[in-house]
């Protein structure tokens, strides 16, 4: 998706407006994504149900605990009771070794449509529609993914778009096609829209 970048911003600067404004603020900007499975996945259970800030902070202890190199062995050299200290619930420790023993690098991500790679994710006890699309868009850098489930795009939206009052869900859904086929790029900044530091998984 990065290749595409450019070509994204253009086509959505050019039919939003509000779009358009928000993407200027950001100019040399981009989204970094990861070229590494276990590492989206493991980030994005991190992140779930809290802010960014608190995801990037026992995010980080995570990653110091594990070498700075996150592993399928250096995640099972940790304990159960040590993922706690980090600051981990016991339900997002036991996620995070589901994925690890789910052979998920075994798998060619690459060649399967978004919705496959959904549903197989999801089979994995810990992810659900939310973290697969988070894995759609920073790991494999699918240019279309709307997760509506996220809060953070869904307040960003009700900012920009409907003077922070709650949009529904059918006038979220039209975003979809406001967007496509671009959504993910439109995601990012929305994202970017509401927090200092760009967010990444």
């Amino acid at each position: 998706m990065l290749k595409q970048w450019d070509k994204a911003i253009e086509e959505l600067a050019k039919n939003d407006d509000i779009m358009s404004n928000i993407i200027s603020q950001y100019p040399k900007e981009r989204m970094i994504m990861k070229n590494n499975t276990l590492h989206t996945l493991i980030r994005s259970i991190v992140g779930q149900q809290i802010s960014v800030k608190a995801a990037d902070a026992i995010w980080n202890r995570l990653d110091e605990a594990c070498k700075f190199e996150i592993s399928e062995k250096n995640i099972l050299d940790l304990s159960k009771i040590e993922l706690r200290e980090l600051g981990l619930s016991n339900t997002k420790a036991d996620y995070i070794f589901n994925v690890v023993n789910a052979n998920i690098n075994k798998i060619n991500w690459d060649i399967l449509e978004d919705n496959e790679i959904i549903d197989k994710l999801c089979e994995i006890k810990g992810i659900g529609p939310w973290t697969a699309e988070m894995f759609l868009i920073f790991r494999l850098g699918r240019p279309n993914v709307l997760p509506l489930g996220d809060i953070g795009l869904i307040n960003a939206i009700n900012l920009h778009y409907n003077n922070k009052k709650k949009l529904s869900k059918p006038e979220l859904g039209k975003f979809k096609d406001k967007w496509s086929p671009w959504c993910s790029v439109a995601t990012w900044y929305m994202w970017r829209s509401l927090d200092p530091i760009p967010v990444e998984y």
